[in-house]
């Protein structure tokens, strides 16, 4: 039995970025049967720069291509997730730990469902966060719906002229 198409473009993400500093971050699909969108998210420390995604989209490209997992044409977008980039592991909420994040919850936790602020301790599935009250919110990562780190523009723009 063949693999999922998605898993497909995964493993092509991953081998393009084997040996370098490239991290694949996200990979989707999106369109139709006939004209997929395949989106690719890659960072890497300190970012992205346009160089990096276009090199990237070469070979993943040469992949694909070779490959041909796909019937039809397809757009390959690469690009870095941005500054208030989404979180999609519990690896990522650690990796950020410090930083300022909203989470939507399937569940309610002390009678939230939406969680803003910073990351505290990452360990064995939970989460801790502080919200700017100093409250503590703890929650299973399995409760994760959605997570994006959140730019505060008061503490970005403290001290800055205007």
């Amino acid at each position: 039995m063949s693999k999922p198409l998605i898993e497909t473009l995964r493993d092509a993400a991953a081998t393009a970025a084997a040996g370098s500093e490239i991290e694949v971050v996200n990979v989707e699909l999106a369109g139709s049967r006939r004209d997929h969108v395949v989106r690719v998210y890659i960072d890497k420390p300190g970012g992205v720069t346009l160089d990096d995604c276009g090199n990237f989209s070469a070979r993943v490209e040469e992949l694909l291509d070779t490959d041909d997992p796909m019937p039809g044409s397809y757009v390959l977008e690469v690009s870095s997730p941005g500054i208030e980039r989404e979180l999609y592991s519990i690896r990522d909420f650690g990796r950020f730990k410090g930083q300022l994040a909203k989470v939507k919850l399937g569940e309610p936790v002390d009678g939230q469902t939406l969680v803003t602020g910073v990351i505290g301790e990452v360990s064995e599935g939970t989460v801790t966060m502080r919200s700017k009250d100093g409250r503590e919110i703890v929650f299973p990562y399995e409760l994760v719906r959605k997570a994006n780190l959140k730019i505060d523009l008061g503490e970005e723009l403290k001290g800055r002229k205007v």
